[in-house]
């Protein structure tokens, strides 16, 4: 098949695009910007802004299915600029798929759209969407998940994907925003809970979307459906982030706050950046200060019944593939 991967020159999806080349498809990606690392693997690049729909119509002309991962990632910024990236682009991927007669839709989400700040243990897909968020990327991802969930059709089959905290090798978000912060001596253990959280290796969030497209199609399982990821071995949130860092030969996080001055902090930290137009992130938010102190684990029997995902690399294993590629600067 001709596979359409928006943001195919970013960490997921990459992956994706690799994986759909190692099994014979055809790949075109569609972001802003040019990657030389896919141009060396004769991937088609289409540029543009999903803002566009004409760029995005342009960019997914000749396909049979289409791969929206790109997004507008990240924890601080206007909300119009997260609506305009993950709602209305996502509608102009949906739009693009009905004009030009596409039939799969594999969406790429998150788990977060589900969070309302408590803790989530072996929670599955009946999990409502809040009635609150405290971060537009959460609340815009849900917004665009609904929206390609209301689009499925017998003319168009739609799935979406929650992969939860991707990581590995060529990480350019997590590992490298944990690594940062620990070597600045910024992070701090909130909590001595021993929250679980599932975190998913990046090949295995890849493979998983591959499964999904080739099992979509009008009236199957998968179909207007939405499905959690993840390598379904949930560890301690902080055991997993000192294993990255000892992966990157740092020592592991000992220093702790308390969620209460986490959240506080977040407030006071929101508070400034509003009100002085500080540039940058604040280095606390609400947001942030309940994901680091709450579990998110997840049943994965629904992917596995109508996806037939397995995860094939387990932690221990990415861990080691990770600490070789940190160790040779990639």
């Amino acid at each position: 098949m001709k596979a359409l991967v928006t943001g195919g020159g970013g960490f997921l999806g990459s992956a994706i695009v690799r994986q759909l080349l190692a099994r014979g498809d055809q790949a075109v990606s569609f972001s802003r910007g040019e990657y030389p690392e896919l141009a060396l693997l004769g991937v088609e690049q289409r540029r543009g802004d999903l803002s566009d729909p004409e760029a995005v119509a342009d960019a997914a002309r000749g396909c049979d299915v289409v791969f929206h991962v790109a997004a507008k990632a990240g924890i601080w910024g206007e909300f119009e600029e997260y609506y305009r990236a993950n709602v209305t682009g996502t509608e102009n991927v949906i739009e693009a798929c009905r004009r030009l007669g596409i039939e799969r839709l594999v969406y790429t989400s998150s788990p977060s759209v589900v969070f309302d700040g408590s803790d989530v243990e072996g929670g599955d897909e009946s999990l409502p969407y809040p009635a609150h968020f405290e971060a537009h990327y959460p609340h815009t991802k849900a917004l665009a998940e609904q929206a390609v969930l209301a689009a499925n059709a017998p003319e168009l089959a739609t799935v979406s994907l929650r992969p939860h905290l991707i990581w590995g090798p060529g990480d350019n978000h997590l590992v490298p925003r944990i690594v940062a912060k620990a070597r600045s001596g910024a992070l701090k253990r909130i909590g001595n809970r021993p929250c679980l959280v599932d975190t998913v290796y990046v090949e295995n969030a890849a493979e998983a979307h591959l499964n999904a497209a080739d099992r979509l199609k009008a009236g199957s399982a998968p179909a207007g459906k939405a499905y959690f990821i993840s390598n379904g071995e949930p560890i301690p949130l902080w055991e997993m982030v000192n294993r990255i860092l000892a992966a990157a030969g740092l020592p592991p996080i000992t220093r702790q706050v308390s969620p209460g001055l986490a959240y506080g902090a977040g407030v006071v930290c929101e508070t400034l950046w509003k009100m002085l137009r500080l540039s940058g992130e604040p280095p606390m938010t609400r947001f942030v200060a309940k994901e680091l102190a709450t579990a998110h684990w997840f049943d994965l029997s629904a992917a596995r019944a109508d996806l037939g995902y397995h995860p094939r690399i387990s932690i221990d294993e990415g861990l080691r593939l990770l600490q070789d590629a940190l160790r040779q600067g990639r």
